[in-house]
């Protein structure tokens, strides 16, 4: 092939994978390699995400996945917050942010509360108007309802850590754009990373949907408990949604249930 031709179809190939890299992030790359790989998982327990969060112990309600993904370093070279030793480093060298245009909308920059060796981390979606003005995750209304689930399986709201997938707050409280979780998720892996939870619930479809990298329903994410690299994941609605809709409490009192049953007989086991 004529060396204008060569370079022709490397420009197009280029082109093609910025593009992707754009609409689905960075772990694309690894599908293939994958693919070949893996194994099938347990048929209860499905193993996804594109980051290791080594737990404290492993949990014994729940098999270890046939294959666990390699871990991953968000794209280009590596940033000073990688290296991080602790939730107080990590917070001062991510907290002036502004990979993104939502770094320069914030009022505050929300990264996460609670106990930084907490055995269940929550995970919800993004803050909000109440969460941007004082600069912690769940402080408003969904906030009270969270610490009421929390309270209603014996969780007390300092005991967990709770973060959310962005830490700045989207306008009108739209729901993430994929080039703001391209450039935010990492941090959120950084979190669990350091965390090692042993159980983890996600809030809302958003949530969910983004940290175990599926397109599956809410009504399906929540039949099922999920693996985020041998951490036992649990899903459910976020508590604004039962603020909208509260015919979902009880199902969510139900999920929360479930989980709490599989966390005691975990710690009843260790």
């Amino acid at each position: 092939m004529p060396e204008s031709e060569l370079e022709a179809v490397l420009t197009q190939a280029r082109r093609f994978l910025e593009q992707q890299k754009r609409m689905y992030g960075t772990t694309m790359y690894l599908q293939q390699k994958l693919s070949d790989d893996t194994l099938p998982a347990a048929p209860s327990v499905r193993s996804t995400a594109p980051v290791a969060a080594p737990s404290k112990s492993a949990p014994a309600p729940v098999p270890a996945p046939a294959a666990t993904r390699a871990a991953e370093r968000p794209a280009g070279p590596k940033e000073p917050w990688h290296d991080a030793a602790d939730m107080k480093q990590l917070n001062a060298k991510i907290c002036n942010c502004l990979k993104c245009s939502l770094g320069k909308m914030r009022t505050k920059f929300v990264f996460g509360v609670g106990n930084t060796n907490a055995d269940l981390m929550v995970i919800g979606e993004a803050p909000g108007a109440d969460e941007d003005a004082q600069g912690e995750p769940f402080v408003g209304r969904a906030g009270q309802l969270l610490n009421k689930i929390l309270e209603a399986v014996n969780f007390k709201r300092e005991e967990v850590y709770i973060a959310n997938i962005l830490k700045c707050r989207p306008p009108e409280n739209r729901r993430p754009h994929p080039d703001e979780v391209e450039q935010c998720e990492p941090y959120l892996w950084k979190q669990i990373e350091l965390v090692k939870p042993k159980f983890i619930l996600c809030l809302g479809l958003t949530a969910a949907q983004t940290l175990l990298k599926t397109e599956e329903s809410l009504t399906s994410l929540r039949a099922s408990v999920h693996n985020y690299h041998g951490v036992p994941t649990y899903v459910t609605y976020h508590p604004a949604a039962l603020l909208r809709n509260p015919n979902w409490k009880r199902p969510t009192w139900e999920d929360v249930q479930k989980l709490r049953k599989a966390y005691d007989a975990a710690i009843n086991n260790n």
